[in-house]
This record gives structure tokens, C-alpha cells and sequence, in this order.
């Protein structure tokens, strides 16, 4: 399943960049997030509760970033596990660009999810990817708004990704939320960069 998105964020890309590799920030944003530690210089795991339709499960995961160009871009691949609720694992491109005194965060997430999850079908699992995606950013986009009070404009509402060009563009992202199938999409989405 793929998960794309695309937020403008009331801050700049180095401000955002940093924000997503803290751990705290992210957790204080990310709803049902139990834990989220960096593991390694390019690592995290976490633990989130979530419910996905009727499921309601703990999943514990973990996210690694490749492809890194600070503050413009990565890559990253995660997995989580959540009991006889299934699994989610994919990758994910997401992308910062400066846009309008702020910065346009988009990704673009392929994720894999199994057990119960996937006997819900994809419509539910989206649509709570999607619900979790918006939330996060929305209290990102507040958390990044008091780090850097100059650029204070309200957070716009998520706007569709661009449309693909064939080419690789700095301006597409990865996933949070994907926050794929119910955290570890989460974690990636997370990770604006």
C-alpha cells in the first residue's frame, strides 16, 4: 500500500530536520506513543498503542534512515510488530523544501502490513494512517512553531503530494504516518526530513 502527503510546516528545513531527530518532540506529538529512543545515529524504536478499527494493539518498532542529505531529504525503512494484531514494514522518501516562509514537508511510504490488519482492508488502514498522519503534523507544526516564533504563520491544512515528474524530486517525502499500518508508519512519517 502506498501512503503519500504532503504539510507545510511554520518553520525552516533545518528547524524541522532537527525536530525530527528528537526523540521527545516526536514523542509529544505522536498520539498513543509510549516510547521513541534513538538507538544509533541514524536509528529509532518506539513503542505505540493505536486502534485500527476494531483492533487495539501495542506495536513495538523500529525505524532506520538511509539516503540522508540534512535538512533536504532520507530515506527510511521500518518494521513494527503488534501481536496477533500483525505487522507493518516499508520504506518511506520524505523531503523538506522551503516554501513561503516555511517549509514543505512531503513523503511517499510503501508499506506492507499482515495478521488481522491486513484482513481489515486497506480503505480502514489508510484512513487511520491518514487520521494519525494529520495529527502529528498538526501538533508538529505547533511544537516547530514555538522553536522558531519569527516564522509563527499558522500551520496550513495537508495538500496533495505533487504529481510524479519521472524524475527524483527533492520535494517528495516520505511517510509518517505512513505511520504506515499504525506506528512504525507513524515513526516514518514522523521523521519529516
Amino acid at each position: 500500500m502506498e501512503i503519500t502527503g504532503s504539510y507545510l510546516l511554520p518553520c525552516s528545513p533545518d528547524t524541522a530536520w532537527k525536530a525530527l531527530n528528537d526523540p521527545e518532540v516526536l514523542k509529544a506529538c505522536l498520539k498513543g506513543c509510549e516510547s521513541l529512543e534513538k538507538t544509533g545515529e541514524t536509528a529509532f524504536s518506539g513503542k505505540v498503542a493505536a486502534k485500527i478499527g476494531p483492533v487495539s494493539a501495542r506495536f513495538s518498532g523500529t525505524m532506520r534512515q538511509t539516503e540522508i542529505d540534512a535538512p533536504h531529504s532520507c530515506r527510511m525503512q521500518f518494521e513494527g510488530q503488534g501481536g496477533v494484531a500483525g505487522f507493518a514494514k516499508g520504506g518511506a522518501l520524505v523531503t523538506l523544501a522551503s516554501r513561503d516562509g516555511g517549509t514543505e514537508l512531503t513523503y511517499v511510504a510503501d508499506t506492507q502490513i499482515g495478521g488481522r490488519l491486513a484482513q481489515m482492508g486497506a480503505r480502514l488502514v489508510e484512513g487511520t494512517a491518514k487520521s494519525m498522519a494529520d495529527d502529528f503534523f498538526g501538533k508538529f507544526a505547533a511544537a516547530v512553531s514555538a522553536m522558531e516564533p519569527a516564522v509563527g504563520a499558522p500551520a496550513e491544512p495537508p495538500v496533495s503530494p505533487p504529481a510524479p515528474t519521472g524524475q527524483p524530486s527533492s520535494q517528495r517525502s516520505l511517510l509518517v504516518p505512513s505511520l504506515i499500518a499504525a506506528v512504525i508508519v507513524a515513526l516514518a512519517i514522523i521523521l519529516l526530513r
